[in-house]
Order: structure tokens, then C-alpha cells, then sequence
């Protein structure tokens, strides 16, 4: 039962966001807003909706656990799994922007969030703080699509599309319509999952952190894998990677700043665990990110294989830490030791080799 309504809490997460940005996107189109800003704004927010609303579910059911793994768990898996199994699909192009702008504002969202829960708990200003940021960047996005090239505008219209006349949803009833089908979706679905995964939590002997980290963080992020997995497959390798990187920017600012204004007075707890090795695996994977894109301007395949690698070393390290398996020891040592030391001697040499020869794309 705790598997059918986890599928059940996911289905309609799924359902949801995607009926909410439909309805929403043609709303838009409908009163004159182009095909890019409807993209960088509405889309966005609609790919990130499903960690919205479980982290901010789970906030006013008490379990901020969830809340705050299901926003780190996200984040970390957006950028190892979902980048990493892409670049296996094919090489990733890198945008340039990615590497001057996106990137250093994921940075900077990170260790925003890193210094605001230093003291264990986020208040609602903080939440305040975060959500007036994430209005703040759509705004400045919107602003800088003014200045985008005319490929650009073709490719975001022809992903975007207004509703053709006499379509059945082509009237303002309808696409209300689905914007409110697609928030009580979510509203239900979110309920379901947080609802599953305590029970998962209590049958495994876990934590809510930990499922939150993994299992509700993957479950989230599945809008974000298959729009990244089509983009590879469509050879539209540049949005495969702004997915993930605008996403991540996302879950900080909105799904954090959104748990922590709905936590009222009482503010959003941090877990020591998580300040202590879970946000600290998450910047080290956003800064990951900078020297990997930087060689050559792509996502190698060897390179989506490390990161890969990494996600399934991560989940390993949390059900061992979970356990307090004997083997604990070992592998946390193994790691540190000699896998991680050996991943940064590689990037930093690619990264010298890479960069006395011209770009590839």
C-alpha cells in the first residue's frame, strides 16, 4: 500500500506540474507574453513545482526533514544523475552564460543557504529573504530575454506554443481550468508522497532525512529527468544542461524560501547531518560543475560517468550511515583517500590540457 500510494503521491506530481505550466503557458501566449519569457519563467517554475509543493506539504505536516533532503537531495541528484546520465547519452554543450552566470548564481544560492542555516534552523525571514531572491532573478531573466539572439526566440517558440484557434484549450475557461487541476494535483500528490515515504521511513529503520535525500528527492526530480533525458536524445544538448542548472537555482531560492515562510514562527530546522556532510556534498557538487563545464565547454562521457559514480557512491554512504554498517569505515575512507583525491587530479590536469586548445563547441 505504501508502494501504490508513493506511485500514486508521484503520478499526480507529475500530472500536476505539467497541467499547471500547460494551463499556465498558454494563459500567457494568450495575452501577448513571448514564447522565451513564458520558457524562463512559468516552465522553469513548473519543473521545480513537485519539490515545491512536498517540501512545503511536508512543512505543515511537521516533517521538515523532508523538506529540507528533499530540496538538498534534488539538487545533488539533478546535478550527478541527471547530467550524468546525459552526458552518457551524448556529449553535453556547455552555453557560455552557463559558465559566467548560471552557474556562480547556483553557487551563490548555495552558500546563501549554507550561511542562513549555520545556526540550525531557518526563519521566516530567511524564507522571505530566499523567495524575494528567486522574484528577483525571474524578473532579472526576464529583463536579460530582451537582449536574446533571434535563435534563441525560435527555439523557445518552437517548444512553447500558443493554443491554436478553436483547440480545446484555446478558452480562458479552460486553461483556468487547468491551472486549478493542476495545483490540487499537486496539492494531493504532494500529501500522498510525504505520507508513503514516513511510513517507508518507519519500515526501513531510516530516517525522514534520508528518504527525503533519496527516494522523495529522486521521485521529485523525475519532471527535470525526463525533460533533460529529451533534450540529449533530441540533440538539444544545451537545454539538457540549463534544465538542471536553472532548477537547482530553483529548489534553493523557491522550494527553501517557500518551506520557510509556510514554517511561520517556529522556522525550518536544518539536521545537524546535513550541515554537517548533505549541503556541504551539495555546493561541492555546484562548484563540481565550473572546472567540468570549463574543459572544453562540454560534459564528456567519461565525465558523466564519474558523476554518475558519485551519486551511486553518495546513496551507498547513506545507508551505510543509516545502518552504521561496519563497512562504514572503509569505504568512507576509500573515498576520501583515494577516489576523491584521484577525480580532482584529472579535472585539474583536462582542465590545463583542455584550456591551451580552442573550444569544441
Amino acid at each position: 500500500m505504501n508502494a501504490l500510494l508513493f506511485v500514486a503521491g508521484l503520478a499526480l506530481l507529475i500530472f500536476g506540474a505539467n497541467t499547471l505550466v500547460r494551463g499556465a503557458s498558454k494563459l500567457a501566449l494568450s495575452f501577448g507574453i513571448s514564447p522565451l519569457v513564458v520558457g524562463l519563467t512559468i516552465v522553469a517554475f513548473g519543473t521545480s513545482a513537485p519539490e515545491m509543493a512536498v517540501s512545503a506539504g511536508a512543512v505543515m505536516d511537521g516533517r521538515t526533514d523532508i523538506a529540507i533532503g528533499n530540496v538538498v537531495g534534488s539538487n545533488i541528484f539533478n546535478v550527478l544523475f541527471i547530467l550524468g546520465l546525459s552526458a552518457l547519452i551524448a556529449p553535453l554543450v556547455v552555453n557560455i552564460q552557463l559558465i559566467r552566470q548560471e552557474v556562480p548564481i547556483m553557487v551563490g544560492a548555495s552558500l546563501l543557504l549554507l550561511a542562513l542555516g549555520l545556526d540550525g534552523k531557518l526563519s521566516m525571514l530567511d524564507g522571505g529573504l530566499l523567495f524575494t531572491l528567486l522574484l528577483g532573478y525571474t524578473v532579472f531573466l526576464v529583463v536579460q530575454s530582451r537582449r536574446e539572439t533571434q535563435a534563441a526566440q525560435d527555439e523557445y517558440a518552437a517548444e512553447v506554443r500558443p493554443a491554436e484557434a478553436g483547440a480545446w484549450d484555446d478558452r480562458l475557461v479552460v486553461q483556468l481550468a487547468l491551472i486549478g487541476a493542476g495545483l490540487a494535483a499537486l496539492v494531493f500528490g504532494s500529501d500522498f508522497l510525504v505520507q508513503a515515504s514516513v511510513n517507508f521511513a518507519k519500515a526501513l529503520g531510516v530516517s525522514d532525512l534520508v528518504i527525503g535525500l533519496t527516494i522523495v528527492a529522486a521521485g521529485t526530480s523525475m519532471p527535470e529527468v525526463a525533460t533533460s533525458l529529451a533534450a540529449a536524445l533530441k540533440g538539444e544538448r544545451d537545454i539538457a544542461v540549463g534544465n538542471v542548472v536553472g532548477s537547482n537555482t530553483f529548489n534553493l531560492l523557491g522550494c527553501v524560501g517557500l518551506s520557510g515562510l509556510v514554517s511561520g514562527d517556529l522556522g525550518l530546522m536544518v539536521p545537524p547531518s546535513v550541515l554537517a556532510f548533505d549541503i556541504w556534498v551539495m555546493l561541492a557538487v555546484s562548484l563540481a560543475c565550473l572546472p567540468v563545464f570549463l574543459t572544453g565547454r562540454e560534459i564528456a562521457r567519461w565525465e558523466g560517468a564519474v558523476f554518475l559514480g558519485y551519486y551511486v557512491a553518495y546513496v551507498t554512504y547513506l545507508i551505510l550511515a543509516a545502518q552504521q554498517h561496519d563497512a562504514l569505515p572503509t569505504f568512507s575512507g576509500v573515498m576520501m583517500s583515494f577516489v576523491v583525491p584521484l577525480t580532482v587530479i584529472t579535472l585539474v590536469v583536462m582542465t590545463i590540457r583542455r584550456s591551451e586548445t580552442p573550444p569544441s563547441s
